[in-house]
């Protein structure tokens, strides 16, 4: 299997670990006190490029919202929201610069358009071989 937490797992890892472990937007904030007491990892954030925002994460999140209204909601879209906005309001998260990168949003969208989980590291490993190959 294709996977690893820090590289190729990403998008997989925001969706089953943080984003259907927390389950609906009322459990965000114990979630974001587990992470602050180093309990829980939150996958999906930070980046050892982007310092800021995320711009891909922008991106990410508009495509998200275009792809939900041709297929329909995915339901852990409002815990994925819930999440951002909380911790982009926490000086926890603003004063290490964690913001969402772009595999934040990216399992919300394959979810919604009827991908497994399991296919989340292909869609990972699709572009990068293509690199490979250039380079």
């Amino acid at each position: 299997e294709i996977y690893t937490e820090q590289i190729v797992g990403i998008v997989r890892c925001v969706q089953e670990t943080v984003l259907e472990r927390i389950g609906t937007k009322e459990n965000v904030p114990k979630f974001i006190e587990e992470v602050k007491n180093r309990k829980q990892l939150l996958f999906g954030f930070g980046h050892r490029v982007y310092k800021n925002y995320d711009p891909r994460a922008k991106i990410g999140r508009k495509i998200a919202q275009d792809v939900f209204d041709v297929v329909g909601k995915e339901p852990l879209i409002e815990v994925a929201e819930e999440l951002e906005r909380v911790a982009l309001s926490d000086e926890f998260f603003i004063k290490r610069k964690l913001y969402p990168n772009i595999d934040y949003y990216t399992g919300a969208i394959y979810k919604a358009m009827g991908f497994p989980s399991d296919m989340f590291p292909v869609f990972f490993c699709i572009p990068l071989l293509s690199l490979i190959h250039i380079s």
